[in-house]
């Protein structure tokens, strides 16, 4: 379709990542309830909304990034097991819980819902997807309304890595070449992690064949030169790699839960879950596996408000609430493309860029919302479509227009804007020992670069505990405070084992037997190759 005949272009962005979450050594391990619970509420939930979409002729343009610590949770032969258990588990919890409130006006109906949610879930998980999420992210890429990019090897806050580029290249690669390996094409944009970005980051993605990627709107707004039409037109970086700026208005509407929609009080409340609303003594069955009490999915309670007791859940009138914000939302953006376009000449691109978590699992309801934006926007036929990166440039190409052009700013995304929830008092102390860790990779792969044998096998390992010890994932916890031991342990099981590989492969003396059960342990990347680190 033209540009010459519509008035504005939504690139909605969906960013899907987790840490690399994997315990082989119990039975049962809390923290891996982070990707269950995601498999739950959003990834098949999202799935099934996309495959619905493209079955019933729905025209609409979608972009996911997936990271490879996420893909390499669901490839995981042991993580699908458990996760199958888990939803059985969660069948059981909730059938147990429909004869419960059978005689319940109130909780009863919400409990058939999550009992045929859960059932819904297991099917496609089991019988439709066959436990392979990634192959059914992958089908839907190849017809061509869900556009897949990749982020780096470990989603790692890169502008604090920029003092050493061989660390900054290898996360990208890893990267790229994870992608490579699970689609079978080249990417052609990425997520920079946490929109974390430097001046010069643009070249490494050119030389990696990167075409496009995200920032925050200052991070493009205060770049050299400032650009004309803000973020409502990609910018051509130096190297010719374009950079997407996030709009502003639409991440307020759907990110606040303040101001935006999922504060509403018809939605459901996240954290009144029976795991901790009722008798321990019921729910010890479900929450015996992890000696403690935890999320369990069943929640009964909608946002109600500021203050007073909470008011039932009353699914229909979320539904409703849905379809009202879904339509306000499409009004908004078709005013606001209508205003760029007069005040720029323009036909804009807004950036509605989100984290995928935010729809299912944080607002529950989210899923819902966005299938009725994109098929609202479908039935519309009006003066807004939806698009992607990709799908914008070759428009332009097209229309033989000629993009703007900005070295964008230093920024990142998170309160401030400028790295701070990576690095302050809480959690600088990991720095050092990321960067000292980094600094010893570098200098292992300058040092063997024709390792064979068990030496291999140990640089290879030394090269993914680097990369796990550097998810951004460990600082933002550590800052948020949620699972502040989880993450400062496994930081420092990293680090600590990168330095026992690095003295034994500086001495010579590599213990096998150890090597082989921390390899069983960190196996992310069985195709890794440490000399990502000696590349420039």
């Amino acid at each position: 379709m033209s540009k010459a005949k519509n008035r504005g272009y939504l690139s909605l962005v969906l960013h899907a990542h987790l840490p690399y979450v994997r315990h082989p050594e119990h039975e049962f391990f809390l923290e891996e309830n982070w990707l269950f619970e995601a498999i739950t509420e959003t990834y098949i939930p999202l799935l099934d909304l996309f495959f619905r979409l493209v079955n019933d002729g729905v025209d609409f343009r979608i972009t996911l990034s997936l990271s490879p610590p996420l893909l390499e949770m669901f490839n995981d032969t042991l993580l699908r097991e458990r996760y199958g258990r888990h939803i059985e588990r969660l069948i059981e919890l909730s059938e147990q819980e429909t004869r419960r409130t059978r005689r319940d006006i109130h909780f009863g109906p919400v409990a058939k819902m999550y009992r045929e949610r859960f059932k819904v879930a297991h099917h496609l998980f089991d019988k439709v997807f066959r436990r392979d999420l990634s192959s059914a992210f992958r089908e839907l890429q190849e017809n061509g309304q869900v556009r897949i990019i990749t982020t780096t090897a470990t989603h790692a806050f890169l502008p604090l890595l920029a003092g050493l580029p061989k660390a900054v290249r290898g996360q990208m690669r890893r990267g790229v070449t994870h992608y490579r390996k699970v689609f079978g094409r080249a990417p052609g944009g990425i997520w920079l992690p946490e929109c974390g970005f430097a001046p010069g980051f643009d070249r490494y993605l050119s030389d990696e064949g990167i075409r496009f990627f995200f920032l925050d709107a200052h991070g493009i707004g205060q770049g050299r030169p400032s650009p004309r039409c803000g973020v409502y037109e990609p910018v051509a970086c130096p190297s010719g790699v374009m950079a997407f700026g996030r709009d502003p208005e639409t991440s307020e509407q759907v990110w606040s839960s303040a101001a935006g929609y999922p504060g509403d009080s018809d939605y459901r409340d996240f954290y009144r879950d029976i795991g901790f609303d009722l008798d321990l003594d019921y729910v010890r069955s479900y929450l015996k596996p992890f000696a403690a009490r935890t999320f369990t999915g069943l929640k009964y309670y909608r946002i109600t408000g500021r203050s007073g007791p909470k008011r039932p859940y009353v699914k229909r009138r979320a539904d409703k609430k849905a379809g009202e914000h879904a339509q306000h939302f499409i009004l908004e953006r078709e005013k606001q493309a209508q205003r760029l376009t007069q005040t720029y000449g323009i036909c804009p691109v807004i950036n509605a860029v989100y984290d995928a978590e935010l729809f299912g699992h944080w607002w529950f309801e989210g899923v819902e919302w966005l299938n009725r934006v994109l098929r609202g926007i479908h039935e519309r036929q009006g003066n807004l479509i939806t698009i992607t990166p990709e799908g914008y440039m070759e428009e332009s190409c097209l229309n033989q227009l000629k993009m703007q052009e900005c070295e964008p700013l230093l920024s990142s995304w998170g309160e401030k804007g400028y790295s701070e929830v990576w690095v302050n008092n809480s959690n600088d102390y990991t720095w050092r020992h990321i960067l000292k860790a980094a600094e010893r990779m570098i200098y292992l792969a300058e040092k063997f670069p024709r390792a064979e044998g068990v030496l291999k096998r140990a640089l290879n390992q030394a090269a993914r505990e680097v990369l796990l010890s550097q998810h951004s994932d460990w600082p933002f916890i550590i800052n948020a405070g949620t699972a502040k031991e989880y993450a400062a342990k496994r930081f420092e099981e990293h680090i600590g084992r990168f330095s026992r590989l690095y003295q034994s492969i500086i001495s010579d003396d590599i213990h096998e037997e150890w090597l082989t059960e921390v390899e069983g342990k960190d196996n992310i990347f069985s195709d890794i190759d440490y000399l990502d680190f000696n590349q420039i």
